[in-house]
Formats: structure tokens, sequence, C-alpha cells
């Protein structure tokens, strides 16, 4: 299930945020869309989920076109954004039986995919507690879980780990990585943090609107002369 981002454009006013963004994902491929807070990582996410309307340029999931036939495309895409999207009065279960009920799925298929996925997420035992008790790092846990319930080929985590531990950090990357091979699902994870994309990853590196850099991690340092990513990504970015 390949994606393909075309000449994508946006602008606030006259203010352009995004200017000709092209790139292909592969299919159960781990992408890293890496820029500093401000890069357009956001916006993008929110023209890729059809949260903005895009102006300029088009995405294609599996050839079905966000453009001509949003329905099709975004019944292919799960998203999990930046800022917590739950509700916290509500269970962990209820949370996500209300979602897969947005997307059309029974009483019946919903249960069972909701405890597919929280088993594979180590949370069924928590399923009937109020996310309002869970930590940071559980919480994240059942967003994806809920993202993941009508089967999607293209997931988008827009800065997920944003206020977890480094354990925690760490546990959600490992995880997320380890669906892309049971699953072959496709992953652009959006982040500022250099530490949680590896050598070998597919790297995106988005800096004022305009992608910089595209390809896989390793390749781009060597091509720019340098012994790392993060110095890369400095030197590019003029961070640091």
């Amino acid at each position: 299930m390949t994606v393909r981002a075309r000449n994508i454009g946006f602008r606030y006013g006259n203010r352009p945020v995004l200017e000709e963004v092209s790139f292909t994902l592969t299919s159960g491929g781990f992408h890293a869309l890496l820029g500093l807070n401000g890069a357009g990582k956001s916006t993008l996410f929110g023209l890729l989920t059809g949260l903005l309307a895009l102006q300029q340029g088009d995405l294609l999931v599996a050839g079905q076109s966000l453009k001509k036939q949003p329905t099709e495309a975004m019944c292919k895409i799960g998203m999990v954004f930046q800022q917590n999207a739950l509700d916290l009065d509500l269970t962990v279960r209820q949370n996500l039986l209300y979602h897969a009920a947005l997307h059309g799925l029974s009483r019946k298929e919903a249960r069972a995919r909701s405890d597919r996925e929280l088993t594979r997420f180590h949370m069924l035992e928590r399923a009937n507690e109020p996310v309002r008790e869970l930590n940071g790092g559980h919480r994240r846990r059942v967003e994806i879980a809920r993202a993941l319930l009508h089967e999607p080929s293209l997931l988008l985590l827009d800065e997920p780990t944003v206020g977890l531990d480094v354990a925690s950090r760490k546990e959600l990357n490992d995880h997320v990585r380890m669906l892309c091979e049971s699953d072959s699902l496709t992953v652009l994870w959006a982040t500022h943090l250099i530490e949680e994309v590896r050598r070998e990853d597919r790297v995106l590196i988005l800096h004022e609107g305009a992608l910089l850099a595209d390809g896989v991690g390793q390749d781009i340092y060597e091509v720019e002369g340098a012994r790392d990513l993060v110095k890369t990504f400095h030197t590019l970015t003029g961070a640091g």
C-alpha cells in the first residue's frame, strides 16, 4: 500500500506554511518526519487527515485521491494527534467502542477489535477503567489502539511522545515499529526528537514548510559529510 504526497502547499492568509511538499511512503515502512516546532508538521497532518482543506496538491492512498475520493482515502488512514483526544470520563473500552461506531462497525465487531488491540498493547485488564486514571503513556497506547480499530493501511502520529518520560517514549516507539513488521502498517511518525529516529529509518526533514531531505537517515548524513543525523539536522535547520 503506497502513499504519495504530490506538491502539497498551504497558506494561512498570505503566509506560506508548506511549499511544494512531495514524498512517497512505502508499504509497511516506518517513516520519520523530523522537524523543529513550527516546521509545518501539524499543518501537513491536518491536510493529510482532512482537518484542513487541500489548497494545492493531493495525497494518494493506495491510488485513492484525498481530493477526489476523500471518503475512500480517509478509510485507509488512522491518526493520533499531538493533543490527547480521548474522553477522560469514559472508560478505555467506551472510548474505543464509540470510535468504532463512528466507522460503522457493529457492536460485536467493535468489541472483538477493541479487545484485540488492547491485548496487543497490554491494556485489556484496564479496559473498564476511566481514561482519567491512566498515565500519559497508557493514554497514548489507547489512542493508537483506537486509531487501528478500522484497520487502516496508514497510521499518522503527530508528536505522539510529547509529555512522556524516556522509558515510555522508547516503549511506544518500539511498539509502533513492531506494528509495521507484524501488520505491514505504513507509519509516518512526526517528531522533533532525533533520538526517536534510527539511522536505518526513512527520514523526511521538514523545515519552515520545505522538505530539505528525504532518504535513509544514514545516507542523508553521509551525503552531508556529517558523523550522524543530529549534526546533519542542526546544519540543515540551523538548530542548536
